[in-house]
């Protein structure tokens, strides 16, 4: 039945154009019926992106997707823009070191647990420690939609925007260091020789500070040119255009869009006068949910809901383990840090979410550790390597199907528990 409407579908040629309007127009709408359920509008646009995509009417193919990423890079510019754009340092330091504290409890925790659980199902080093290491990795724009979509303020808020915008920053550095390790003892099981940890430490760090750097740079030229606009919807034109600038150059250097975004709007926050971050949160506010539509609609279209049987135990125990280490970790930091107690309750169920930079990651895997360890598989010359990267791909793609349904719902209930809801 469903082969049959793809093929019949597939006969009318459609263009990119046509299909990206019908799914920016069809999934808005679809969103709109999540109010009745009580669900944050994002899980309707991914509910219905997988609709269009490969699990079902197959409009939104890998192909049709491939062409399209550049969307999904634009979002996560404009996602991170206006996570930094939220950092005040005055806030920060209301909040105290209780937030730094609970950032590094929080993505420890996750490691920590998933490598443990993993270890022990497996008895695996190499694998235990990659399954780890994705852990930390969050989502940032499931969080940041659903505090926009309810308006949300208050000091639970502003702790969510600094966690899952600087938790990246330390996932990637905590994933240099585990696949450098797991890369070690894969090449010890063949007897050959080692690149220098050291070296492969320094790739992650390396990363890391070039995105700061640039996201500076990059702040610095935008607030000049700023300042010396006229008109009010000009605001809108640069900010676009500088967005799509950044996010362009970390893909052409292998950087964070996350963290160079974010480093352009926590300048931005702490060094310009309120008039004018009033004038770029108006145009955030103007853009933002158009980017969601599309961003989450293409999110679910990319769901291969035929992954969901590979789930296994292997996932299961991802799953459990990493949740309990990030709303452990969160509220074990929240103690430690003695951070309020919203905070403290609720922080950890706003920060589940994991989608691109996790499934990234573990494209990394796939193709870095492909052919190295001993050969499991003589008839197909499969190494360790080529086996845990694929193990990795699919149980982390599968694993994020959950995590994105589950996170935004669960964000909106830690806010609702906070009474930061300002709108619903």
């Amino acid at each position: 039945m469903i082969s049959s409407l793809q093929a019949l579908l597939r006969s009318f040629h459609f263009t990119p154009l046509f299909l990206v309007g019908t799914l920016v127009i069809l999934s808005f709408y679809f969103g709109k019926t999540m109010k009745y359920v009580r669900l944050p509008l994002i899980i309707g646009y991914m509910v219905f992106g997988v609709v269009l995509g490969p699990s079902f009417l197959d409009l939104f193919n890998d192909t049709l997707q491939q062409q399209l990423s550049f969307i999904t890079e634009m979002a996560l510019g404009f996602v991170a823009l206006s996570i930094g754009i939220e950092l005040s340092m005055k806030i920060l330091k209301k909040q105290g070191k209780g937030i730094i504290t609970v950032i590094f409890a929080e993505s420890f925790g996750a490691f920590f647990l998933v490598l443990l659980a993993v270890f022990l199902l497996t008895r695996d080093l190499a694998v235990s420690l990659i399954f780890a290491s994705v852990a930390p990795a969050s989502a940032p724009a499931g969080t940041v939609a659903v505090i926009r979509e309810y308006k949300a303020k208050g000091s639970l808020t502003s702790a969510l925007y600094a966690v899952v915008g600087f938790d990246d920053g330390l996932a990637i550095m905590i994933f240099g260091f585990a696949a450098a390790i797991a890369r070690t003892a894969l090449l010890r099981e063949t007897g050959a020789a080692a690149v220098p940890l050291a070296q492969l430490i320094l790739l992650p760090l390396k990363e890391i500070f070039l995105s700061l750097i640039i996201g500076y740079l990059i702040s610095l030229i935008y607030c000049y040119l700023l300042k010396r606009l006229k008109i009010t919807n000009d605001v809108l034109i640069l900010t676009f255009g500088f967005v799509l600038l950044s996010a362009g150059l970390c893909s052409m250097l292998h950087l964070s869009i996350i963290l160079t975004n974010m480093v352009v709007g926590i300048v931005i926050i702490n060094t310009q006068p309120s008039s004018l971050i009033q004038k770029i949160h108006d145009q955030l506010s103007a853009v933002l949910p158009l980017l969601f539509v599309l961003f989450f609609a293409l999110a679910g279209a990319n769901l291969h809901l035929s992954s969901l049987p590979s789930l296994g135990l292997l996932g299961i125990v991802y799953i459990i383990t990493r949740s309990a280490g990030l709303i452990g970790g969160a509220r074990l930091g929240s103690i430690i840090g003695k951070t309020e107690e919203n905070i403290k309750k609720y922080l950890g169920l706003g920060i589940l979410s994991q989608a691109g930079v996790a499934i990234g990651l573990s494209l990394i895997i796939k193709h870095d550790f492909s052919g190295l360890g001993k050969v499991v598989d003589a008839a197909t010359g499969m190494t360790s390597g080529d086996r845990l990267g694929s193990m990795v791909l699919t149980t982390v793609t599968a694993t994020c199907i959950f995590f994105e349904i589950i996170g935004p719902i669960l964000t909106r209930y830690a806010l609702f528990k906070a009474n930061e809801i300002q709108s619903a």
